[in-house]
């Protein structure tokens, strides 16, 4: 089981960036596909963005596409989430989160996750 630790979150205004990181604890973290999913107040944890375990390999949610960019260093067992042009409706608590699942086309269920941060809150002023 990896441990993983988000961190970069804060308050921005609409149409700024933030970068979100994620550390993961263990040796073994270049063989997890990793992902961002977000839950904000009242709703749901939604998925955002994956990545497999080279880099190669990507998925956006269309609310984020052209916006946000996920990807990851092995070296240091990290794994970013860029969010350009942000807008209020991207205000949530950020979760980073790993899988043993093969990538496929593209891991995007949560339940496809089995670990999970303790998360990161983002709030986007208007």
């Amino acid at each position: 089981q990896v441990q993983l630790f988000e961190s970069g979150g804060g308050l921005v205004q609409a149409g700024g960036s933030l970068r979100l990181s994620c550390a993961a604890s263990g040796r073994t973290f270049s063989i997890y596909s990793m992902g961002w999913f977000r839950q904000a107040p009242g709703k749901g944890r939604d998925f955002v963005s994956t990545i497999n375990w080279s880099g190669s390999s990507t998925r956006y949610a269309d609310s984020v596409k052209g916006r946000f960019t996920i990807s990851r260093d092995n070296a240091k067992n990290t794994v970013y989430l860029q969010m350009n042009g942000q807008k209020p409706e991207d205000t949530a608590v950020y979760y980073c989160a790993a899988s043993r699942k093969a990538y496929g086309s593209g891991l995007y269920l949560r339940e496809d996750f089995g670990s999970w941060g303790q998360g990161t809150q983002v709030t986007v002023s208007s």
